[in-house]
Order: C-alpha cells, then structure tokens, then sequence
C-alpha cells in the first residue's frame, strides 16, 4: 500500500496555512432549527478539528431566511442569532486547533417552498427553471438580483466577522449560481444571460465587491460542477477552451480557490486527458484546487443516500493523483460525517477500523 504522506504536507490557501490537504466537504445536515446552530452542531465540527481534519467546509449556509431557505433546519447567517452560533461554532474549532470556512448557499430554483416558512415567495432563477425547456418560475428581475447579490456579501462579511478563516460560495449543483452558469437554465438576452461574460457577471460581482469588503488576504472559493442535479452527465462547458474562459473570468474576479465537485473524483473530464474536473480547474487557472466525490468510499453519494451502503475503500488512486500534483486538496465527505477519527485512522495506517457508510448516519451528528 502506498505511503498517504502526500495527504498530510501542509498547504497555504491565501495566507491561511493548511496543515493537511484533507478537507471537510460542505454536507448538509438539518440540526439548527430555527436556523440557528447550536451546541451539538458546534460539538460536532468540533470533533473533526480534533480529528485532525486540515479544513473544514461547514454544510451549506443560506444568507437569508426567505428566498434561499428550502431545506427544513439548515442555518443561516442573516441573523444576530445565526452569527452568534456560529461564532460559538468557530470558537470550538479554533480551540481544537483546526479552521473553518463557511459555505454560502442560496437554494434558488432548487428550493421547494413548501417546506418554507413563505411558501408564497416564488423561487429565484435567471430565467424561472429548474429543469431545461420546463419553466416553473418568474424569472428574477434587476432588483431580485441585486438583492441577491448584496446578500451573499453581506453574509461573507458576517462570517469574517464571526471568526471564519476563509469563506466558500456554492456554484454548483443547479442552486441559484450554478443556475445562472449553465446556458440551459440561463437564458436571458441582458447583461446577466448570453455568453459565460454574462452568465458569470452575478458570481463576479459577489466575488469582487467580497473582496472589496474583506480585503485581498482573506481566502475565498468557489464551488463549482459541471453535473447538475437534473442531468448527471451535462457539461455546463463542453471543452477546455469553455472552462478556461468561465475559470478566468472568475479568477480575474478575485477568487482564490475553485472546490470542483465531482460524483467520483478519479473520472476523467475531457476526453484525451485523465485530468479530472479539479486537475483541468489548476491546469488552466493556474490557482489552487480541491476535488472531491466519493473518496475513501466504494458507492458515490446518491447511491448511498438512497440506502446503498459503501464499504472503504482504496485510497490508492487518490495518492497517484496527487503525487503527480494534479489538484492540491481532497475533500471528503460521507467518509467523514460517519466517522470523526477517519483522518487519524489513515494516516496511521488503521485501515480496519475504517467505517462503512450507511444511510442512518444522515439522522445523527457523530
């Protein structure tokens, strides 16, 4: 079995030193209710600090409590006591001596308002889908999108305030962003639709006027997908060329990071390269990377959120990967929302006491 001495070199992200390249991935939990995280969200990330975790990705974070929220019991960060649960979060964190970003999440054409306190608000889009070619809602107008904006900073602002180390935007996976990304469910003709110029203009102006607020050493990442939640197999760029213009212009923008979400990190993005999504993100950015999808475990996710149990399984793959430098972070996530010590355990070579994943972990905060 090969050396995971690749997996625990340190590694700076803006300033912020990394101990490790393991990194929590964002899941979501439903633990807070009234959105608000308590004591046993706390202890819970807490554990991962003291397990060794070089960066942890909170769940998804909504900033605010009315057009973003779809999900029963997911926090926010729009309220006094939001951020003060949340600095009680990172307090915990930093005492173990780990750190923690948070991850800003706006649901958008995914949201159900159903399971809403305002089931009467229509969900936000650019064009009013959530599926291609089935619209289901007005699209936004100028002032939704403004709003929308305003809102993602100002919760970036709230979390530096709170003692975050780095903050994360959700791009990906068909919420609100990723919406605007994707030329299916983008099909506006004004300066927010049109080419990957327009598509990205509502990430570009959360990211440059962020940065104007937090300023220039204060780490911030994108999660991106080309896979969206309605089409596994869609490419919201066709070929490098595509992704280069959509990396750059975030980049340009002022990001930092991109967290490249796949379904299973060793699969291939184009055609002719064994890059994956992470490592053509690096190649052609030229800034830092995170991959994920289905690390440490044999079934990927939807599979096991289904009922599917998944064994442990090989990291082999990953430590290749990485020692050619491909991408620099690995985010992991089921691995580690079922087992707290799971970074202890690989790195001292405990591979029997790895843990199989099973549903029911979803109902628990271990």
């Amino acid at each position: 079995m090969p050396s995971t001495d690749v997996l625990f070199r340190s590694f700076t992200l803006n300033g912020m030193a990394i101990p490790n390249r393991i990194v929590m991935a964002p899941m979501t939990r439903s633990f807070s209710p009234g959105a608000v995280p308590g004591e046993d969200v706390a202890a819970y990330y807490r554990r991962r600090a003291e397990g060794g975790v070089g960066l942890i990705l909170t769940e998804g974070v909504h900033p605010n409590t009315t057009t973003a929220d779809g999900t029963p019991n997911v926090p926010t960060i729009a309220t006094a006591e939001s951020q003060a649960g949340w600095k009680n979060v990172v307090d915990g964190v930093h005492a173990a001596g780990g750190l923690i970003g948070i991850q800003i999440w706006h649901e958008g054409p995914m949201r159900k308002p159903e399971n809403t306190g305002h089931p009467e608000i229509e969900s936000w889009s650019p064009s009013g889908f959530n599926i291609p070619g089935k619209q289901k809602w007005t699209p936004m107008d100028e002032a939704e999108i403004e709003q929308a904006i305003t809102e993602f900073v100002d919760a970036a602002v709230a979390a530096k305030a709170a003692g975050f180390d780095c903050v994360e935007f959700h791009g990906a996976h068909s919420y609100l962003l990723d919406s605007f990304f994707w030329d299916k469910t983008n099909l506006r003709d004004d300066q927010w639709g049109g080419d990957w110029e327009g598509r990205t203009r509502m990430a570009c102006e959360i990211i440059r006027r962020t940065r104007e607020k937090v300023g220039a050493d204060y780490p911030l990442i994108i999660r991106i997908s080309q896979w969206k939640q309605i089409d596994f197999d869609a490419k919201a760029a066709s070929n490098p060329d595509e992704f280069a213009v959509w990396l750059g212009l975030l980049k340009d923008a002022g990001i930092d990071a991109f967290h490249c979400s796949q379904r299973r990190f060793w699969e291939p993005e184009f055609e002719g390269s064994d890059l994956n999504c992470a490592g053509w993100a690096k190649k052609l950015s030229g800034l830092p990377t995170i991959s994920v999808g289905s690390v440490g475990l044999s079934g990927e996710f939807v599979a096991a959120y289904s009922g599917e149990a998944s064994e442990p399984a090989s990291l082999d793959r990953l430590i290749e990967m990485m020692e050619r430098d491909e991408f620099d972070l690995i985010a992991v996530g089921r691995a580690l929302l079922q087992d707290p010590e799971w970074v202890q355990k690989v790195r001292d070579g405990r591979n029997d006491e790895l843990m199989s994943f099973t549903k029911e972990a979803l109902g628990k905060l271990y």
